[in-house]
């Protein structure tokens, strides 16, 4: 048994790479312009910014993501629904603390977005995962190979007359050697990286020098729930899990459209 950690780290860790890129799908206004990342690691991200455009922008309209294309096939309506929530919770939380949020899309910027892929988590692996990290020392987590899930999303900001001023077209798998938690859920890596989506929107659509701010009294992501769920760490630190219904806060009602 004490075996068991040497080989799966040496199985597992030539598998941790970064996310091939996914086709446009045709969601956003225009495509041109966008610049392929250089320094990521696991996500692949294709963004473009008018700086002096975002510059002027000090309110945005967040429009409810959608999924466009085949990014649901095979999904529950409860699923999707979840999946659109996290999405929205995410962008909401990060756009706040840089933006003013508006009640509705007349005289502000608008960001709309969209999933375009949601690849299954393999939930039943989740448990193995789970259990074959109790036996691995260290801080990671090691998944079994073939059933991490992942999510691609496109995103723009749109100015009040409808030019693009910033996109994003993003894509990540979770690692098989990494962070991401294993799910019984099949949607439960792309619930996870919804997180990491939302702080590159957010730092998409800002230009570099636009300073993180306090957020609003009322909260305006309030609808969402809390923005930390201590819940969820503890769930985690105890079954070696991510369990949706805990770390998203879907007891929340969803923000009506």
């Amino acid at each position: 048994m004490k075996s068991l950690p040497l080989i799966l780290v040496a199985g597992l860790a030539v598998t941790a790479c970064q996310t091939a890129p996914v086709a446009n799908a045709g969601f956003l206004s225009r495509y041109d312009g966008l610049v392929t990342r250089e320094d990521t690691i696991r996500a692949s991200i294709r963004q473009r910014r008018d700086d002096a455009e975002a510059a002027k922008v000090e309110t945005v309209f967040l429009e409810p993501s959608v999924l466009v294309g085949e990014a649901s096939a095979g999904l529950s309506e409860a699923e999707k629904a979840q999946v659109l929530r996290e999405v929205d919770r995410q962008i909401c939380y990060e756009v706040s603390e840089r933006f003013t949020l508006a009640d509705a899309p007349a005289g502000s910027a608008r960001l709309r977005t969209a999933v375009v892929g949601i690849r299954p988590t393999g939930g039943a692996a989740g448990g193995v995962s789970a259990v074959a990290n109790a036996f691995i020392p260290g801080p990671g987590t090691f998944r079994v190979p073939g059933t991490t899930g992942g999510l691609a999303v496109e995103s723009e900001l749109l100015s009040q007359s409808g030019s693009q001023i910033a996109a994003l077209a993003w894509a990540r798998n979770a690692n098989v050697v990494g962070t991401d938690t294993p799910s019984l859920s099949r949607i439960g890596d792309a619930l996870q990286l919804a997180e990491p989506l939302g702080d590159t929107v957010g730092d998409t659509i800002s230009q570099h020098d636009r300073p993180v701010r306090d957020i609003a009294d009322p909260d305006p992501c309030a609808a969402y729930g809390p923005r930390t769920q201590p819940a969820g760490f503890v769930a985690r630190m105890v079954t070696g899990l991510y369990v949706p219904q805990i770390n998203t806060g879907t007891a929340a009602e969803k923000p009506k459209e």
